[in-house]
């Protein structure tokens, strides 16, 4: 929603009405009298609410045109009405010959707010849709460029279809026109908006489209695979068109039809591997491709593209008749026919994942026909070394019940919510094992290595299967040598999710029998970064084995014949709103809280590190107690301390390489006591599945007395875990620092709510209840706000002597 209409939402009244348009409108020279707002170039009537006639409005307002005309006066270029929610505008000439032919007696009545049924009934006749109308929640930008434009220009402008605009207008188009449609598929709203946009209303601008704007009747309609589609409604359409100029501008059309993607939903993109690789990135590729493989690469090899998509990925290639192109979809064979993509290439509709794959999981040519003879004759010759083949693709990288994409096909019900269901039902994935058969892209690679076994291999890709812990099946079995690459933010990627990199890497295929395995170790992408893609250094990627990753470094306690009942939590103090089938219910007797440490990558390391003082009601979490304790502090600060970025996020993390310092498993302990992510806590009568729980904060640092607590803390863990050791300068500044706001937290005086916000109720409080309880506390204003300048200070000094020795202790490589 837009600042406008959220600001209509809150007027009272037809004055409240009145200024915010002026106000968005920026109207200057205006007044208000009896015509609402007055101007030279424009008229407006306002009214308060929602329910007013837009055709009572105009009819006002030319009562007002009337007694102007009778009177010799300026009469404005445009009126306009106003209400809480929509808007109109048009010329005033339209209804001048109605107002001037003195054979028609208008009976108006007393005044223009009080006009007759009569005069309605003759205006609205007469100005039928000669207007334009728009609703403010949907259509505010639209509105308010308009009116700026009949103010200026003289004229009302309709609002071009652009790049920067095409899925916004896309979602008007689907609400106005695509839901009235009748019998359509939500899947063939993309094809029937092009078919409608590329159409001047007469003639398309495209041959060969999916779909086509016809008339019936001198009606709009839509034909497609042989079904015409009728509007059930027309108003949608016809406003819709009043605002919105077609077709396009020409030189926008094609690149408009080559960004169909963006218009789907997310998880059927990621399924069809429809994600447009911008040019700029393309740009990049061939420069890549040029210095590795020679500037006549594009003469000496033949490339097959087998998720072509709209075909960008080949529009900078010189030489196209080297080239095959095959894509999942023949709309998209159909859009690169209307808009004369690599003509020259071979183009065809092929399932790579599904078509001429056997039974037993053999590539059978014969079982379609649709592979071209000209490139099986390459694929065989390039077995005996008499071609180069180059895999020129950016794959789909759908995964299968990936949590993220179950819940966004839960969200998309009406597209095919099997979707990610069937990317491990895939025929090739069907012949694989391992968990890398519910990745597309994988199954993309695999089979290109089966098929097409010292092929080259450029591809754009996430980058997990190089180091992710789920992908070293994949590792072992696929033989390549890695030839160069760079990364980019995943942004660059039009409706993409998240902050990652993806990849561009170059791979020589060596995947034939009786050839020496390639193990990769290591490979150094150049890092293009996220403006300009301009060269910004290197990054290493490494391919450890699991036995290594940190999260293999603890032992983690599990539930035996003794064990205590406790509330499983979802935060410091909430429990779980679950009841049924929820992990951390049950506590070793011996634990003294949950470390949260699921994943092992910085991906996960922020969302997924914490400390609690019971249970944990989800997956990834274990159990702390005296024996694992110094490794969890350890594992807790290595995973919070490195700052994340898109550069690092798929790194993992590692078991050290050497002996730790007793003086950095110290520091290490204090970094975790007063870190944000420790959400230890105490707290009475948190209520869950139908009973009342208590529990118990075994991680303060200090005792009663140091901190001049007003009762007993029910557990001194921490304080007997700590008798005995030495403290660096750095860490014990923290904890000096830290027992000065614990003291503070003491001589305060909370009020209610802060109290029953953080459950205040018992002693033994944590350091998740004492920066918000203080934090609350200092924004009400009243009092002399406690300081955490100096705790702030003293911490930042121990993080940054920590931090290097993530890396010189080998939990992350450098």
């Amino acid at each position: 929603m837009g600042k406008l209409f959220e600001s209509l939402k809150k007027a009272t009244s037809e004055e409240d009405v009145k200024d915010i348009y002026i106000k968005f409108l920026k109207l200057k020279g205006y007044q208000k009298n009896l015509i609402d707002i007055q101007t030279k170039e424009i008229w407006f009537e306002a009214k308060v609410g929602k329910k007013n006639s837009t055709y009572a409005m105009f009819t006002q307002l030319l009562h007002y045109v009337q007694d102007a005309i009778n009177r010799g006066e300026h009469l404005p270029a445009f009126l306009c009405v106003i209400d809480s929610v929509k808007a109109a505008i048009m010329e005033t000439k339209i209804a001048l010959p109605l107002l001037q032919d003195k054979s028609v007696k208008i009976k108006w009545g007393k005044s223009a707010s009080d006009v007759t049924s009569e005069a309605l009934e003759t205006v609205s006749q007469y100005i039928g849709t000669h207007f334009v109308t728009f609703s403010i929640e949907h259509n505010e930008q639209e509105f308010l460029e308009t009116v700026k434009n009949a103010i200026s220009k003289g004229e009302i402008l309709r609002t071009q279809i652009t790049p920067d605009n095409l899925k916004q207008v896309f979602d008007k188009w689907v609400a106005m026109i695509g839901c009235e449609i009748s019998n359509a598929c939500e899947q063939d709203y993309v094809l029937l908006f092009y078919a409608d946009i590329m159409n001047d209303g007469t003639v398309s601008t495209h041959e060969n489209l999916s779909a086509e704007l016809i008339h019936r009747n001198n009606k709009p309609a839509f034909l497609l695979n042989g079904k015409i589609y009728d509007l059930g409604n027309f108003d949608g359409y016809r406003k819709f068109w009043a605002i919105y100029d077609r077709p396009p501008k020409q030189s926008y059309r094609n690149y408009l039809l080559e960004r169909r993607d963006c218009l789907k939903p997310y998880d059927e993109r990621a399924f069809r591997g429809d994600f447009y690789t911008p040019l700029n990135i393309v740009d990049k590729a061939y420069d890549l491709l040029n210095r590795t493989l020679g500037n006549n690469w594009q003469k000496d090899y033949i490339v097959w593209d087998m998720c072509c998509g709209v075909g960008n990925l080949e529009t900078k290639h010189s030489n196209p008749r080297n080239i095959y192109m095959s894509t999942l979809e023949q709309d998209d064979i159909n859009i690169m026919n209307s808009t004369k993509t690599c003509v020259q290439a071979v183009r065809f509709q092929y399932d790579y994942l599904n078509d001429d794959i056997a039974d037993d999981g053999t590539i059978d040519y014969s079982l379609t026909n649709k592979i071209p003879q000209s490139l099986q004759k390459a694929i065989a010759d390039s077995k005996i070394g008499k071609k180069k083949i180059l895999v020129l693709i950016n794959p789909p990288y759908g995964e299968a019940m990936n949590a993220d994409n179950t819940s966004m096909v839960k969200q998309q019900k009406n597209i095919k919510s099997d979707s990610k269901k069937n990317i491990a039902k895939t025929k090739f994935a069907i012949n694989m094992n391992g968990y890398t058969s519910r990745e597309l892209f994988v199954q993309f690679i695999m089979r290109v290595a089966k098929e097409i076994p010292n092929a080259t291999l450029a591809i754009f890709s996430t980058m997990k299967y190089i180091n992710a812990p789920n992908f070293e099946k994949f590792r072992d079995a696929w033989n390549a040598e890695y030839l160069d690459g760079f990364i980019f933010h995943s942004t660059e990627f039009d409706g993409v999710n998240g902050h990652f990199p993806i990849g561009f890497l170059i791979w020589k295929t060596k995947n034939y029998e009786n050839i020496e395995k390639i193990n990769i170790t290591d490979i150094s992408c150049e890092i293009l970064n996220d403006n300009d893609l301009k060269s910004i250094g290197e990054h290493k990627f490494y391919n450890i084995s699991s036995k290594y990753l940190l999260n293999n470094w603890i032992e983690r306690p599990k539930i035996k014949k003794d064990y205590k009942e406790v509330v499983p939590l979802k935060n410091a103090i909430f429990p779980t709103s679950s009841t049924k089938d929820v992990r951390g219910n049950k506590m070793p007797l011996d634990a003294i809280g949950c470390m949260l440490c699921s994943g092992n990558d910085f991906e996960h390391k922020d969302k997924f590190t914490a400390l609690y003082s019971s249970g944990f009601g989800s997956a990834g979490a274990y159990f702390v107690n005296r024996d694992n304790i110094e490794k969890t502090v350890i594992i807790f600060t290595i995973r919070k301390i490195v700052r994340y970025s898109w550069i690092n996020d798929r790194d993992q993390f590692l078991i050290p390489k050497k002996e730790l310092s007793e003086e950095f498993k110290n520091d290490c302990l204090v970094w975790t006591l007063f870190n944000g992510s420790n959400l230890t806590a105490s707290a009475d009568n948190l209520e869950w599945n139908g009973r009342k729980w208590s529990i118990v904060n075994h991680f303060i640092p200090f005792t009663e007395e140091e901190v001049g607590a007003n009762d007993r803390f029910e557990s001194d863990f921490m304080v007997q875990y700590m008798q005995g050791k030495k403290f660096s300068k750095e860490a014990q500044t923290v904890l000096d620092e830290g027992k000065k706001i614990w003291k503070k937290y003491f001589e305060t005086d909370f009020n209610h709510k802060i109290r029953d916000t953080y459950k205040l109720n018992r002693a033994d409080v944590g350091w998740y209840q004492i920066r918000f309880a203080i934090k609350d506390y200092n924004t009400l204003g009243e009092n002399i706000p406690i300081s955490f300048d100096d705790f702030e200070k003293a911490y930042d000094e121990l993080t940054e002597k920590l931090r290097p020795q993530v890396y010189s202790y080998g939990f992350l490589k450098n």
